[in-house]
């Protein structure tokens, strides 16, 4: 199932074209962020609530002598796996995952070095209050290579997000100075996206991306109402995520992401009590055979404990 089929079984399940709405303050919400914000919905409880080896990947980095941080990567949901590698000998040396307590009372200075033994989640980054970070111990004594198995939120899949701006090709002028944050897009091919303007001196000095709506294209020229006054603003899309609106869980297991996006499309509706409860059913039995899989078929023996695992039938 892709996002369009995803999208039309939603409308055709709950009998409800969800058609454009106006909030109070005269914004328009259209049909697609309507139904995109019930898949994004099902999509999170999914993820967080199996764990699939077929949703995990690796990424490599590096520690610095006297640095017992390493950052977490930005699409980070749980780590499966942290080990050291000896650059001259190529050893690998498995961290244990601890509470920060733990480290901070084994190693309660920066000055107790040596190779790291143990990791644990420390909290968001100083530059990036969104992201995490992991604190080592000891702190590092030398250069190592880091290599970190993880969990990981996939790419939606809504079709055509927009993935990143790019350059401003027009600053506009006559702005009123300030920050505005999630300002509805205009232009392009899609909708729905969300973005974030500084203005200084009268016209706009950055745009950045805060919701990526979907159906754009990279290339696509978008804009905004930045208070009252002024005009003449553009920012281009540099790229988008998922053209083919498709991916693991759409398809290998569609029924968990329909029933899923059900009960968030009629919780929305506030629908009928006994259509609510068959919803949540068939989405708590696929949730279960995708469990099966996840903590199932595809966990054997783990190299450390924690690791949660079901019995399955053969």
């Amino acid at each position: 199932m892709n996002y369009y089929q995803l999208q039309t079984a939603i409308q055709d399940y709950t009998e409800n074209q969800f058609p454009t709405t106006y909030l109070s303050d005269g914004s328009a919400v259209s049909t697609a962020q309507q139904i995109n914000r019930f898949i994004e919905q099902a999509e999170l409880r999914i993820f967080n609530t199996v764990q699939l080896p077929s949703l995990r990947k690796n990424v490599t980095g590096q520690v610095t002598p006297t640095t017992p941080y390493l950052a977490c990567p930005d699409d980070f949901l749980s780590s499966f796996s942290l080990a050291a590698i000896d650059p001259d000998t190529g050893e690998y040396e498995y961290l244990l995952n601890k509470d920060v307590n733990f480290i901070r009372a084994s190693y309660p200075s920066k000055t107790d070095s040596g190779k790291p033994r143990y990791y644990a989640l420390f909290g968001p980054r100083y530059g990036n209050k969104n992201e995490l970070s992991f604190i080592l111990g000891p702190t590092p004594e030398r250069i190592y290579n880091m290599e970190l198995h993880y969990y990981f939120y996939p790419v939606s899949i809504i079709q055509n997000q927009i993935g990143s701006l790019g350059a401003i090709t027009n600053v506009g002028a006559g702005y009123t100075n300030g920050v505005y944050s999630n300002l509805p897009a205009t232009g392009g091919s899609g909708d729905g996206a969300l973005i974030n303007v500084t203005v200084s001196s009268g016209i706009v000095t950055s745009a950045t991306l805060s919701y990526g709506g979907s159906g754009y294209t990279a290339g696509n020229t978008l804009s905004a109402t930045i208070g009252t006054v002024g005009s003449g603003f553009a920012v281009t899309v540099s790229s988008v995520n998922n053209p083919t609106g498709t991916t693991w869980l759409g398809d290998n297991f569609d029924t968990v992401l329909l029933y899923g996006s059900l009960v968030e499309a009629y919780t929305y509706m506030k629908g009928e009590a006994d259509m609510m409860t068959l919803y949540n059913q068939k989405y708590m039995e696929a949730l279960q055979q995708l469990n099966r899989l996840g903590t199932g078929l595809e966990r054997g023996d783990a190299y450390r404990d924690g690791q949660a695992k079901i019995k399955v039938n053969p």
